[in-house]
């Protein structure tokens, strides 16, 4: 699921082999004719970020090429690089066992969150525990922001109601995220996108720069597939993994003859690709009351094991999932293969990311596009 990180190099072969029209009598008589073959294929560097735990969720550091197992359609492919990317007090640590096939030279200190409140204003009518539960999640993303964020952490804040509504654009600065919270919470369009109130932030990441301007931003997220399509695209333009938290109840869709709550097939597959090739990973927090079972919470597991994420529910308080993520996205590894496809063609190849040890817990997208879409 990951055509684009931070720009992949696309490399094209093309084998033409066309015999002479005609060689001297004798040589054709030792060598009979053969028929001629033309072929193209485009051959395509693959880069996809994969976080490798234990079973408690601690970031496994010191893996190469050698302990990683990569098949598409069930064919191992050939691994031709591994960088591994953490905070580095994580490399720093000296329980670290660093293996001198990974690469560590290149550890940015960067981590990516966007923090993406859906509104339950209109389900709370049905359900009044949802707002309450919403309202609990923007107190634990305020602790979350004041007490556990590292020095090097962007965060951007969005939310959905009818439209898209970025209320804080990438930054580090802990006050301006806390109110950015408090205005998600009520739905307020802060900034609106308008080119005179983008502001930039020197060096700093930016969703904005990639978001449609004004009204345009509201005519193009009529639903909330529309707006996680507009961020993956808006995000893409951000070097490194990004990590979406969407508090949520469920994706809105139909119901299967299983009972299953499958998203809205209209948008679900383009929103998914496009998260993918813009490298975010969700992790949707359902606000729905623990222990509660409800249908859409299918959809949401599903966005999550597409994207690389992880979905959370029947949890203790929302500090639990904020504080995993963080913790387990600590580290990751960018591994790197090539990939060829015939040459004008384009579609959606699934990969497996498997490791040599089983004891390891490993997340990584379900695949990638390819070709021109």
């Amino acid at each position: 699921m990951l055509r684009k990180y931070f720009g992949p190099a696309a490399l094209v072969l093309a084998a033409a082999l066309c015999l002479a029209p005609a060689l001297a009598a004798q040589e054709s008589q030792e060598q009979p004719p053969q028929g001629q073959f033309e072929g193209r294929v485009d051959v395509t560097e693959v880069l996809l970020d994969v976080l490798v735990t234990d079973r408690r969720g601690n970031v496994i550091v010191g893996l190469g090429p050698d302990d990683f197992k990569i098949s598409e359609d069930g064919k191992l492919v050939d691994v031709t690089g591994v960088t591994f990317y953490s905070n580095r007090r994580l490399l720093d640590s000296p329980d670290v066992i660093k293996n001198r096939a990974t690469n560590i030279d290149q550890v940015p200190e960067d981590r990516f969150f966007i923090l993406f409140f859906e509104d339950q204003k209109s389900a709370s009518a049905e359900a009044p525990q949802l707002l309450t539960n919403q309202m609990d999640a923007v107190q634990r993303a305020r602790d979350w922001v004041r007490k556990d964020l590292l020095l090097n952490d962007w965060v951007a804040v969005v939310s959905y109601d009818q439209k898209l509504k970025v209320q804080q654009d990438f930054t580090r600065d802990r006050k301006a995220l806390v109110e950015a919270i408090n205005d998600a919470m009520k739905g307020k369009d802060r900034e609106g996108n308008w080119p005179s109130r983008v502001k930039a932030e020197g060096d700093a990441p930016s969703l904005y720069a990639g978001l449609p301007r004004g009204n345009e931003l509201r005519d193009k997220t009529t639903n909330v597939y529309d707006a996680l399509h507009m961020i993956a695209g808006a995000a893409g333009k951000v070097r490194g993994r990004k990590n979406l938290l969407l508090f949520t109840n469920g994706l809105p869709g139909r119901i299967d003859t299983f009972g299953q709550a499958l998203p809205d097939p209209r948008y679900y597959d383009e929103t998914a690709h496009a998260l993918n090739d813009n490298n975010v990973a969700v992790y949707p927090i359902d606000l729905t009351s623990a222990g509660n079972q409800h249908t859409l919470s299918d959809s949401l597991n599903l966005l999550a094991a597409d994207t690389g994420g992880r979905y959370f529910y029947n949890f203790a308080n929302f500090s639990t999932p904020l504080q995993q993520v963080a913790q387990e996205n600590s580290g990751y590894y960018l591994i790197s293969f090539r990939s060829e496809k015939p040459a004008g063609k384009s579609g959606f190849q699934e990969v497996e990311v498997k490791t040599n040890s089983p004891e390891f817990r490993v997340r990584a997208r379900k695949g990638y596009e390819y070709g021109e879409s």
